[in-house]
């Protein structure tokens, strides 16, 4: 699956958050984040548990009050106009929002009240969303006995039942396994291309492959932003090397403080080390590590991935704070 066209960004911009800041007593969650998507643009907004994209989400989204900064969504300041703001986007949050114990019928007419579907629109919007979530004939079926899968559609139906021009989903695709995943994007591309403009957060790196534009964020700092072309070109600064070795954490000891040695960092089974073009070579690499009693199955440059990259930010992040 590939996203559309990334979206050029204009005055129309759907969403604008300037400095936005969030702080709990001595704890900033959000520190001055400032972003724009543009109108029928599909954002990720990427970065580990904790990073800030759910607190970030819910000031946009009008439920939390910045302490800083200032924002607006679909035209609309999410401070002194939350409620307008609310009436104008859909919101899926990481947990599940669907009632269990209700039918997928019951569910539709319960989210259909809150966001005012009038009545003469109920059934084409819920047969619509019935038909999106792949639940036709399911309508009477218990929330709680469906898959993980549909259970995440059907609530993409519900947040969109009365048309919203921005959509907020925060982490959808949490828990649920990868064809589930893909068939959720497909929806939401579907919606961008009928102008509706998405903010969606994760920590599936692989999932930045499907948005026009990603947002890097981490401790609360927004590190990076561009298309998942753009950010790999930005390169790591030396060259990327791909080491099957063992024991890893061995390996990755023996590799700290070696000149030439710019960053390296475990993915997965597999050591990824970024060395200075000319200071060290496969065969340097390979002589190290077996000095330190390390087996070196294979080692051979690659091209870096957007975790190499967000991983390189971040560690770029860590030395210019402590530097500061």
């Amino acid at each position: 699956m590939s996203a559309p066209p990334p979206g050029t960004g204009s005055a129309d911009d759907a969403v604008i958050a300037e400095g936005l800041t969030k702080r709990f007593g001595a704890f900033t969650a959000v520190d001055r984040v400032t972003l724009r998507i543009a109108r029928g643009e599909v954002m990720g907004f990427i970065g580990p548990n904790g990073a800030g994209k759910s607190t970030t989400i819910r000031m946009l989204c009008g439920l939390v009050e910045p302490s800083e900064g200032r924002a607006s969504v679909a035209g609309f300041d999410v401070g002194s106009q939350s409620q307008a703001v609310r009436e104008h986007i859909g919101y899926m949050s990481q947990k599940f929002s669907l009632y269990g114990d209700l039918t997928v019928r019951e569910n539709l007419r319960f989210f259909a009240g809150i966001y005012r579907v009038p009545a003469g629109e109920f059934a084409g919007r819920m047969r619509y969303a019935v038909s999106m979530a792949g639940l036709e004939g399911q309508e009477n079926t218990r929330v709680a006995t469906l898959a993980g899968g549909w259970k995440q559609r059907l609530a993409l139906g519900c947040a969109i039942l009365h048309h919203p021009p921005v959509l907020f989903l925060d982490e959808p695709t949490s828990g649920v396994e990868p064809e589930a995943r893909r068939r959720f994007w497909d929806l939401i591309h579907d919606l961008a291309a009928n102008g509706v403009t998405t903010l969606v957060s994760t920590h599936y790196m692989e999932e930045a492959e499907y948005c026009n534009r990603i947002a890097l964020i981490d401790r609360g700092k927004l590190i990076a932003s561009g298309s998942p072309g753009e950010l790999r070109q930005r390169g790591l600064g030396g060259v990327l090397y791909e080491l099957e070795c063992s024991p890893l954490g061995a390996a990755l000891e023996a590799l700290r403080g070696v000149p030439g040695i710019l960053e390296a960092a475990i993915f997965g089974d597999r050591l990824h080390v970024v060395a200075d073009s000319g200071a060290a070579g496969t065969a340097d690499l390979t002589g190290l590590l077996r000095g330190r009693g390390v087996a070196v199955g294979s080692i051979r440059p690659a091209l870096p991935t957007l975790e190499d990259v967000f991983v390189h930010l971040v560690a770029r992040g860590l030395e210019t704070r402590a530097v500061g």
